[in-house]
């Protein structure tokens, strides 16, 4: 039975000194300590014999995304030519872009441009849906759709999809689950981690699913 794997990698810490909730907002780019997390993702990789093999790198068009891509692809690439293979670029894919979030822009904390001003914590009535944003239900659709086609593009091979958090979680936890709703404070997607999902190449049938966290020790 061929088996397709998809390899989620979650971006490194971006760069927030103001602690805004950026969402999908340009111009967010991974910090120092981000760039490491990548970095130690890539290295993982690069040594890995099965993941090093892979047929393409994903990632959603933000710029964290993008960067991570582009550190993990360095990694790769520079194994790839060892074998004499030609090099992978990125290929974005707005199905696998973080969670739409009317908190958008605004601030953590108190004080001017503070989440809880000007009337949002009205947006907050479901924890579970959630209320301020996308659906979990929508997220998990969309990668879904963007999963069953790259299952079916790469038949018993591998890919790498450089995603977020909720996408990556809420996607997961459908498969898991049978439903795409949790709480977002238990989610196990950590920075630069990774959540290997292997499905059968004939049927796109979820067989399995692995998490690595090569990044947990990067300060």
């Amino acid at each position: 039975m061929p088996a397709t794997t998809i390899h989620f990698i979650r971006h490194g810490k971006v760069y927030n000194p103001d602690h805004l909730l950026y969402e999908r907002l340009p111009g967010f780019h991974l910090s120092t300590i981000g760039a490491r997390m990548a970095q130690a993702t890539a290295d993982y990789i690069a040594r890995s014999p099965q993941m090093n093999t892979v047929a393409a790198v994903y990632c959603s068009p933000l710029d964290r995304t993008r960067e991570t891509a582009g550190i993990i692809l360095e990694a790769l690439n520079k194994t790839r030519g060892e074998r004499g293979e030609e090099p992978l670029e990125a290929i974005t894919d707005d199905r696998i872009i973080e969670a739409g979030n009317e908190f958008r822009g605004t601030r953590i904390g108190h004080g001017e441009g503070a989440l809880w001003r000007n009337g949002n914590w009205k947006l907050v009535r479901n924890l579970w849906t959630p209320s301020w944003g996308e659906s979990y239900r929508h997220i998990a659709q969309r990668v879904g759709e963007f999963a069953q086609e790259k299952v079916r593009q790469y038949a018993g091979r591998q890919i790498i999809a450089v995603s977020h958090e909720s996408p990556i979680w809420s996607y997961r936890h459908l498969l898991e689950t049978g439903h795409p709703e949790h709480n977002m404070l238990l989610r196990h997607t950590a920075l630069a981690s990774i959540t290997s999902i292997t499905y059968d190449s004939d049927t796109g049938e979820m067989l399995s699913i692995t998490y690595v966290d090569p990044a947990k020790d990067v300060r």
